[in-house]
C-alpha cells in the first residue's frame, strides 16, 4: 500500500470499529471506558532490527506491552521473542506467515496457529497452550473463523485505535493519530515488522510521554480481559 491510500483509508477505521463491536462481542476490541489504562500492541515481529530499538524504548520509560507474533519471525529470531517475553510483555499469535484467515481452510488454520504455538513455546520455554490470544492478519476474519477460534481455545483479540503505521505516513502523522482516537480502554495497534517497523521505536518514544501526561496508564492484553471479565461480572451482579 502507498502512502496515499493511508490517506483514503486511515479515518474509516474508528468507524470500522464502531460498526464490528457490537457486532461480534465475543472479540476484545477494548476496555473499560471508564479506566485510563490503555494497551500498546505490536504486530508483525520479532524483527531482528526494529523490535530491539522497540524494546529498548518499552525499557526507558518501563512499559509493558502486547506482542502479536508470526511464527516465522520467532523461528528467524527466536532469542529476540525470548528477551521480550522474559522482560514481562504479553504474547499473542498473529498467524505463521501472515495469510489472511479467510483464504484457509479450517485444517490450514488450526495448523497455522499451532505452528505459531509451537515457535514460541520453543523460544521461550512456555507451554503450547498457554498462548492463547489471536489477532488475525489485516483484521481481516469471518463468523465462521471467529466460532472456529472459540472451538480451538482462542481468544479472538481485535483493536480499537489503528493509525495505519504500515505505510509509513511519518512519525508526526502516526502519532497525531492515535492522540485524536485515544481514550480509556483503547487498544492501539502499531507494527514492528517489515512493515511500519523503520519507525516505530521512535513513535512510541514520543508516544508514551504524552499518554502519561494525559493521565493513561499502560496494560497488557491480558489485563484488558481480566478488566472486561470483571466488567462483565459485576453488570450480570
Amino acid at each position: 500500500m502507498a502512502s496515499s491510500l493511508s490517506m483514503q483509508f486511515a479515518p474509516f477505521y474508528p468507524i470500522v470499529h464502531q460498526v464490528l463491536k457490537p457486532l461480534f462481542p465475543q472479540c476484545l476490541w477494548s476496555g473499560d471506558e471508564n479506566v485510563p489504562a490503555i494497551a500498546l500492541t505490536f504486530d508483525d515481529g520479532p524483527h531482528p532490527r526494529y523490535t530491539p530499538e522497540l524494546l529498548q524504548v518499552l525499557d526507558r520509560h518501563g512499559v509493558v506491552a502486547s506482542f502479536f507474533w508470526l511464527g516465522a519471525c520467532v523461528n528467524r529470531a527466536p532469542a529476540i521473542a525470548e528477551g521480550i517475553y522474559r522482560r514481562g510483555h504479553w504474547i499473542g499469535l498473529h498467524g505463521y506467515d501472515h495469510r489472511a484467515f479467510p483464504t484457509l481452510s479450517s485444517t490450514e488454520l488450526k495448523l497455522n496457529l499451532q505452528r505459531t504455538q509451537s515457535e514460541i513455546s520453543r523460544a521461550c520455554q512456555i507451554p503450547e497452550q498457554a498462548i492463547l490470544d489471536v489477532r488475525p492478519p489485516n483484521g481481516f476474519f469471518t463468523p465462521k473463523i471467529l466460532d472456529l477460534l472459540q472451538e480451538e481455545n482462542y481468544r479472538s483479540v481485535m483493536w480499537s485505535v489503528v493509525p495505519e503505521d504500515w505505510v509509513n505516513p511519518g512519525v508526526t502523522t502516526v502519532i497525531n493519530r492515535v492522540l485524536a482516537q485515544v481514550k480509556n480502554g483503547s487498544i492501539i495497534v502499531l507494527h514492528d515488522g517489515h512493515c511500519g517497523g523503520e519507525q516505530v521505536a521512535e513513535i512510541v518514544d514520543h508516544l508514551i510521554p504524552i499518554l502519561l501526561r494525559q493521565g493513561y496508564r499502560f496494560v497488557t492484553i491480558e489485563q484488558i480481559w481480566q478488566q472486561t471479565s470483571a466488567l462483565t461480572t459485576k453488570l450480570v451482579d
